[in-house]
């Protein structure tokens, strides 16, 4: 299929038509032109709207499927269908699976059963063996079948030697550890964000010391070790400031911030809505704007959708038996659009697409003349309503159901394939 796109505006940092309203052409899974006034032909597939706009395909560091073991919640197809919805044209996956992604086995069967999607899944092999922090899992072999990186998911790894190791392992390998920064000697049952709010609802807090006292250690081992360290997700002014005197110090160290974390804070959970409870949790209004100052800066390397999937029986209970966790690769663009407006469009598009692959030493994705097509495209101008109908999730923990988020997906175009919503 020929696909021409008129007149849109390529947002892409760094690229020769960064800001320029341009026709693209693509044929055969590359861009074969880009120039004003492309000639139309009657073969051609057109796409043209008024604020439509285009950008390397992005790129989720934070997701998780189901598959194997959980594929009632979320399974491989459900979720690369998610994310095409939501622009993604790759997602790294964490460990959420029974058997978990800690052996060669596990990586090879993700790769095999995603190869040649429209979405590129790469399997994030687990630092420990089931994740359990315990005794390391066989990096290397994980490695060698196609693991970019080593992450636990959302346990946080108590044993400050099993960091120390893991750091000096992965580095060993060419390689580098993603580590969720949660102490639970601290945070443990603990229900939300520890302040005004927790206390006038009567629910446990979860003290931003948690987060941030595991963060301080664990760059601390850093700093002993070397090696590479990113931390997944972080939700306070503490960890910010934190991260930012490690990057000034020479650190190798990237973080990310989930994109519900830059939209919304805790007084959302006043009504009891275990579609508000989240790991890390959602915290005050200085900590939200901390962490959009934090993006726009450039110390926040990524934004992520932090999907988490779980089914009725997960979330539908009493507030503190309710597991964590939404859907949001569908929602995560619009949600960081709300946040952080369209003034920092540049900066968001580079967290979603190539700040992510350098993270994972991947190839930036290009939008150039004789390149391989790898695009998301995208209004920001428009309004969105994510509801039952447009989800592709098997699962429907989402509180943005039935609510207009500002900007719209309206597809990607990777290789020979595209999606369009």
């Amino acid at each position: 299929m020929t696909i021409l796109i008129r007149e849109v505006q390529i947002i892409s940092p760094g690229s020769t038509f960064h800001r320029k309203k341009i026709d693209v052409l693509i044929e055969g899974g590359m861009i074969i032109q880009i120039k004003k006034n492309i000639s139309v032909r009657s073969n051609y597939k057109v796409i043209e709207e008024e604020g439509l706009c285009a950008s390397p395909g992005w790129m989720d560091l934070q997701a998780v499927s189901g598959d194997p073991g959980l594929e009632f919640k979320e399974d491989l197809d459900s979720l690369i269908a998610c994310a095409a919805a939501g622009g993604f044209t790759a997602v790294c996956v964490h460990n959420y699976n029974q058997p978990a992604l800690h052996s060669k086995t596990q990586i090879e069967y993700i790769l095999n059963k995603t190869r040649n999607k429209i979405v590129d899944i790469y399997p994030l092999g687990t630092i420990t063996v089931e994740g359990k922090g315990k005794d390391l899992a066989e990096m290397y072999d994980m490695k060698q079948s196609g693991a970019l990186a080593f992450s636990d998911h959302k346990h946080p790894i108590k044993d400050a030697g099993m960091v120390m190791r893991a750091l000096q392992y992965a580095e060993n390998t060419g390689s580098f550890i993603m580590t969720h920064c949660n102490d639970t000697s601290i945070s443990g049952g603990g229900q939300m964000n520890e302040g005004e709010v927790s206390t006038s609802l009567g629910l446990k807090g979860i003290p931003a010391l948690a987060e941030e006292l595991m963060i301080e250690r664990n760059l601390s081992i850093l700093n002993y070790t070397g090696g590479r360290l990113h931390i997944p997700t972080i939700s306070t002014k503490g960890s910010l400031d934190l991260i930012r005197k490690a990057k000034n110090a020479g650190l190798i160290v990237t973080c990310g911030v989930a994109a519900a974390n830059l939209l919304l804070d805790d007084s959302f959970l006043r009504e009891f809505d275990t579609n508000y409870k989240l790991d890390p949790p959602l915290r005050n209004k200085k900590d939200v704007q901390a962490m959009r100052a934090g993006v726009e800066s450039g110390v926040i390397d990524v934004i992520v959708s932090d999907h988490v999937p779980q089914d009725t029986e997960s979330k539908e209970l009493e507030f503190d038996l309710a597991d964590t966790g939404i859907i949001n690769l569908q929602t995560a663009f619009s949600c960081a659009l709300e946040a952080l407006k369209e003034k920092n469009l540049d900066v968001l598009v580079e967290a979603f697409s190539n700040r992510p692959r350098q993270i994972m030493g991947l190839p930036a994705a290009v939008v150039e003349e004789g390149r391989d097509v790898n695009l998301t495209l995208f209004n920001p101008a428009t309004v969105t309503e994510f509801n039952t109908r447009s989800n592709r999730s098997h699962s429907g923990n989402s509180p943005f159901f039935n609510q207009k988020l500002q900007g719209r997906v309206v597809g990607i175009i990777k290789g020979s394939k595209s999606y369009f919503n």
